[in-house]
């Protein structure tokens, strides 16, 4: 199955709102070469946020690449490794906790990228066949659909229980570093900086799955599917399956005579 065949039945199954962004970490030269070549994509006119590089790919289906001079986000920076701790860091985390022995203690425990980083392309998934290997693909998606691609995960990779990584302010970033370093699935609430400059306007759940063991996850929907459906709450029905209570004897319906 090509990437462009899993967006469109991820699309369909999972009735997705938004593409799903598969990101690509570049450390080698000549793949950046490559991708540069090959791909048609887009570069940010001003420095911005990651999460608002993301917006061109899950809502415009465009591709983006971008290096350290198109992030202008400093907690993204300090998650992909292209600069050290610094008082700065700390003092943007003070006010989430206690003191500032706290801030530092936190922001040292976020997961970051190995140095040397050159840049980072995101696409829609269904567009990347030929140009990379996605080394996460980010899901912005509701609460059921978050259940599913977790239930999914646990089942095609033999894990249970999931153990997500939440971190303060760097959702987006620190997110999809922490399943592409530690390699497992991971689901974030939206932080304050992903939300309040309007990029999860309606509530969406972060929801990461590592490239490596992405295509399982797509392989047991299949499964799924040709079974009964990609409804796990109703199989037989399409997703997410009828919203009643369970085993409510009130609310049936069947075909009239």
């Amino acid at each position: 199955m090509t990437y462009k065949e899993m967006q469109e039945l991820l699309m369909k199954e999972m009735r997705l709102y938004h593409y799903p962004v598969a990101v690509k970490f570049f450390y080698e030269q000549d793949e950046v070469d490559k991708f540069k070549k090959e791909a048609d994509y887009q570069v940010p006119i001003k420095a911005m946020t990651f999460c608002q590089w993301e917006l061109a790919a899950r809502m415009k289906g465009q591709i983006v690449y971008s290096d350290l001079k198109g992030l202008g986000c400093g907690n993204a920076v300090y998650a992909f490794a292209w600069k050290e701790l610094d008082e700065k860091e700390i003092k943007g985390h003070s006010k989430y906790v206690v003191d500032f022995e706290q801030a530092e203690k936190f922001v040292k425990s976020k997961p970051r990228l190995p140095e040397g980083l050159i840049g980072i392309a995101v696409a829609p998934l269904g567009s990347i066949d030929g140009l990379f290997e996605p080394d996460t693909v980010h899901f912005y998606c509701d609460n059921m659909q978050a259940y599913h691609f977790a239930v999914d995960y646990m089942a095609a990779t033999d894990t249970h229980p999931l153990r997500p990584n939440i971190t303060m302010n760097s959702s987006a970033c620190a997110g999809n570093v922490y399943s592409y370093v530690a390699n497992e699935f991971n689901m974030v609430p939206a932080c304050s900086g992903s939300y309040n400059a309007g990029k999860t306007e309606r509530g969406e759940i972060n929801v990461m799955i590592p490239g490596k063991k992405f295509k399982l996850v797509i392989q047991r929907l299949v499964d799924r599917i040709n079974i009964a459906s990609a409804s796990i709450t109703k199989p037989g029905d399409g997703f997410p399956g009828q919203d009643v209570c369970k085993n409510c004897p009130l609310i049936i319906f069947k075909k009239e005579k």
